[in-house]
């Protein structure tokens, strides 16, 4: 390597650090504040680490709001509405990839455009709907909108489509139905590409609040986002940094782990479904 790649190299790393840094500053400042006391957040000089770690923030937070409820129903709702979408965005993409009719074309336009169009576009006919429906204050309510996803669909239709015909006509010659092809030697080769769409469906709905906030009214259908809204207006102006810190990162953290251990592959999915017709 020469001197100026060796240079450029260099430069490339420090400034890759320093934007590092910025980005997991936040994150930092969040967790050093969820274990301090709050008399040590309005010191005058800022204290980089607590000076007696608690958890006591932690207990608060569950004493102050139905905090576990909130966890609750946000699991039950990020996970019971990404097994209906699995459903829905599987026999869509396998349906544009691997099988002719009428339309398809514009069909699969139609469905791309959704992806320019903006969720909160949609509020006011969602809420209509869904108050026609007698829904409201439910959990079907948060998760009816979102049944169907654009981005599932795209994603899983690349990963279908790339998969060789010839494959699929050695399964025909043994036997091998459409339904059975796709159950038992489509789906399970794009595993890693349903990892990425389960990441981006649970990050989303986990950190969802506008909608929740609109269609609930009771603790019994409320998530984690519109729970730490209720938080600060529980807490007390003193305490409430360290309450809502403590409080978010109990709601980032599943995440934040989930992120960590499969970050190879759901970066490697988005590559290849950017790569495949």
């Amino acid at each position: 390597m020469t001197k100026r790649g060796r240079t450029t190299r260099l430069v490339s790393i420090a400034l890759m650090i320093v934007f590092a840094v910025i980005l997991a500053f936040p994150l930092y400042w969040i967790v050093v504040t969820a274990f301090k006391d709050p008399t040590e957040v309005f010191s005058m000089v800022p204290k980089w680490l607590p000076e007696k770690w608690t958890l006591g923030n932690f207990k608060e937070v569950f004493n102050i709001i139905p905090f576990g409820r909130y966890y609750f129903n946000t699991i039950l709702y990020a996970f019971g509405l990404l097994a209906v979408q699995l459903v829905t965005v599987t026999l869509a993409a396998y349906a544009f990839a691997r099988m002719q009719f009428r339309f398809k074309k514009i069909l699969f336009m139609i469905l791309l455009v959704q992806l320019m169009i903006a969720p909160q576009t949609l509020i006011v006919p969602n809420y209509l709907t869904i108050s026609n429906m007698g829904l409201l204050d439910t959990k079907t309510a948060i998760a009816l909108p979102y049944v169907a996803s654009a981005i599932g669909v795209f994603l899983l239709r690349q990963g279908f489509a790339a998969i060789p015909r010839e494959l699929e006509e050695a399964a025909t010659i043994d036997g091998c139905g459409t339904f059975r092809f796709m159950i038992s030697i489509a789906i399970p080769l794009l595993k890693p590409t349903y990892l990425a769409f389960t990441l981006i469906s649970v990050t989303y709905h986990w950190n969802e609040f506008f909608w929740p906030l609109i269609v609930t009214d009771s603790v019994k259908a409320r998530t984690l986002t519109v729970g730490l809204a209720m938080l600060a207006e529980a807490s007390e102006s003193a305490a409430a940094w360290t309450l809502l810190m403590a409080a978010t990162l109990l709601v980032i953290l599943p995440l934040i782990i989930f992120f960590a251990i499969f970050q190879k592959t759901f970066i490697s999915s988005f590559m290849q479904s950017g790569m495949k017709g």
